[in-house]
């Protein structure tokens, strides 16, 4: 049965007549009438480099890195992604990156070829995935902006900038950062020692609190200093 895009309830009542107003779904909500669930332990591979893009996945739980291993074995963590992310629909034939489960993960994987006929057809669907494909296109124009232009210091205060915006529960103050350090260091293209140097700076500037599984930010405009972010 597909899905629908709004639902009505009640929510309060004028001159005897109760108001009805429809609530927002995603609609990504639509894909689920083909979806099915898959668990994936930590450190297990989703789908190779060079596999077959015959389907995506969405996350519901966990952690998942994209990885591209170079010829001579050097390694990339092209990005993390987290639960409502959507991973594999910007692919074109084959998987330019392995994805991969930093931490145990469920996720909803959608063959491809049913999703891109759904949005033919499903205006919503068709504008939520090109939003999807817009904010990946301006996050990877972002990555290039750090990788190439910032220093040591300015990448680790931008990737914490960035992991306390998209993992951090709502409520807590600590965000979970699932990732080893080695990760972070591939993903920023720096070395582990010099990952764990400049946290051990921030904490010591009083910017964070580093915790087991995780950081606490202190200090966010001290960070976006750091970070060089725009003022926007």
């Amino acid at each position: 049965m597909q899905a629908t895009m709004h639902t009505a309830q009640p929510t309060r009542s004028v001159a005897g007549y109760a108001l009805r107003q429809p609530v927002a779904r995603d609609a990504l909500d639509l894909l689920e009438q083909f979806g099915s669930t898959v668990a994936i332990q930590r450190e297990h591979e989703i789908h190779g480099q060079g596999d077959a893009a015959d389907y995506c996945w969405r996350i519901l739980s966990g952690c998942v890195r994209t990885v591209k291993l170079m010829e001579d074995g050097r390694r990339q963590v092209a990005e993390f992604l987290f639960p409502g992310d959507l991973l594999g629909l910007d692919d074109v034939g084959t998987h330019d990156f392995s994805a991969e489960a930093v931490t145990d993960v469920t996720l909803r994987r959608y063959p491809r070829r049913m999703v891109e006929a759904l949005a033919d057809s499903h205006a919503a669907l068709a504008r939520r995935l090109r939003a999807l494909a817009l904010a990946n296109l301006r996050n990877a124009h972002e990555r290039m902006i750090m990788l190439g232009r910032k220093t040591a210091v300015e990448k680790i205060a931008s990737f914490v900038l960035e992991m306390d915006r998209r993992a951090t529960a709502p409520g807590r103050k600590v965000t979970e950062v699932p990732m080893s350090r080695t990760d972070v260091a591939d993903h920023l293209g720096l070395t582990v020692e010099t990952v764990c140097r400049i946290l051990a700076h921030l904490k010591r500037e009083g910017l964070v609190v580093l915790h087991r599984t995780g950081v606490e930010v202190i200090d966010r405009a001290g960070l976006r200093a750091l970070a060089c972010e725009p003022r926007h």
